[in-house]
């Protein structure tokens, strides 16, 4: 890992005649041929060259560099958000009389892909819950086309068995096996070690890590990221440059924002399990964690997400978080900033009351991105809420 970080630090564009230090922003639409039989050359595939941003652009293209070094991954391609990607990794596969195994436990627009508008299109789908490995095998038809999961999943940190998936895998080779790895970030796993096709993320989150910038990234296998880029290059979600350029540079630092978060998250979660105005903590590398040696196998630490449930339901969640006076109350995460999200009236809104129960969603749920602050004004401004509104 240590080396995969300097290997991106060290990751850039092609410096130009001007020996910049920093890598600059290409803020062009176009690229110019030297002559007419070059423009040829490029659009018949016989040369390599830069076309259209909306196809690539040197900084995207350092951007995915990075990202397919982080994941160890052939190629990818960058979206102009994290749902660009998600539906872009779906739609650029499937077509009419095909079939998806998803895990029931993933964000909320994915859900709303894959009820509401894919069924318009002949395009079905069968939800699993992702901690059921036999689930997933007899949830496979015979016009099934991809596995899609999230691990951890948002806001509930269920996991899956990444191990067992690519054996799955293995068994079904002609079945394209899509991971969300946004929550765990590649720093903490590598869906693509055990077999994974592609590896998904919205840069928005962690990639970016300031709340800045949309962005969204695909990575995985070269013949994979070929056929999508057809799909991309005639349907226009493009990454801007601009993006690009500040989401590159944000890789820089992962590792080391992350090992912030995910120690920051984890002394969060170990005075809220012993509050006694909390219900329930969820964080992967707890002990009480019903797979916390599933875990500790597959992630390198627990990430930056920590979900718990507050006495009192919806009213005390909603007066907890309006007695917050550090962490910010936003639908975004992996900021550097802490947040804190009520899910079932935000982020998850739009699934039924029982679909959220079936996730562990309650009215008293809270999800918290845990941020790079000093652990112990984060876990005070907690306390503080908690003690306010008993």
């Amino acid at each position: 890992m240590e080396k995969d970080q300097s290997k991106v630090i060290r990751e850039q564009a092609e410096r130009s005649a001007l020996r910049e230090h920093s890598v600059p922003l290409y803020l062009t639409s176009s690229f110019i041929f030297d002559s007419a039989e070059q423009g040829r050359s490029i659009f018949a595939d016989e040369e390599a060259g830069m076309v259209y941003s909306r196809y690539a652009n040197p900084n995207t293209t350092e951007f995915i560099n990075k990202v397919c070094i982080l994941e160890g991954a052939e190629n990818g391609l960058a979206f102009a958000s994290g749902m660009a990607a998600v539906f872009a990794s779906l739609a650029g596969f499937v077509q009419n009389g095909d079939h998806i195994v998803s895990s029931r436990a993933i964000f909320g627009s994915t859900h709303q892909l894959l009820t509401q508008l894919f069924p318009r299109w002949g395009i079905t789908s069968t939800y699993v819950d992702a901690i059921d490995n036999t689930a997933w095998a007899s949830a496979i038809q015979e016009n099934t086309k991809i596995v899609y999961l999230e691990s951890p999943s948002n806001p509930g940190l269920e996991l899956a068995d990444l191990d067992f998936l690519g054996k799955l895998k293995k068994q079904h080779p002609h079945i394209i096996f899509i991971i969300d790895n946004c929550f765990a970030t590649p720093y903490l796993q590598k869906p693509i070690n055990y077999g994974f096709d592609l590896s998904v993320h919205s840069a928005t989150k962690y990639m970016d890590g300031q709340g800045r910038v949309l962005g969204g990234v695909i990575v995985g296998r070269q013949d994979l990221i070929d056929k999508l880029m057809f799909f991309i290059r005639h349907t226009g979600p493009a990454m801007s440059p601009f993006n690009a350029w500040v989401l590159s540079k944000s890789l820089d630092t992962l590792s080391l924002r992350m090992e912030r978060h995910c120690s920051n998250a984890l002394a969060v979660a170990e005075i809220l399990e012993h509050h006694t105005e909390v219900i329930k903590v969820n964080y992967p590398f707890l002990p009480s964690h019903p797979q916390y040696d599933l875990a500790k196998k597959q992630m390198k630490a627990g990430g930056g997400i920590v979900t718990f449930e507050v006495q009192g339901g919806q009213e005390r969640a909603f007066n907890f978080l309006d007695a917050l006076k550090m962490i910010l109350y936003t639908s975004n995460l992996g900021d550097a900033r802490s947040i804190a999200t009520h899910p079932s009236s935000t982020t998850h809104s739009k699934l039924t009351e029982e679909e959220r129960v079936h996730l562990g969603i309650k009215p008293g749920t809270v999800r918290l991105s845990v941020g790079i602050e000093d652990k112990s004004d984060i876990i005070n401004d907690i306390l503080q809420a908690l003690e306010q509104t008993k």
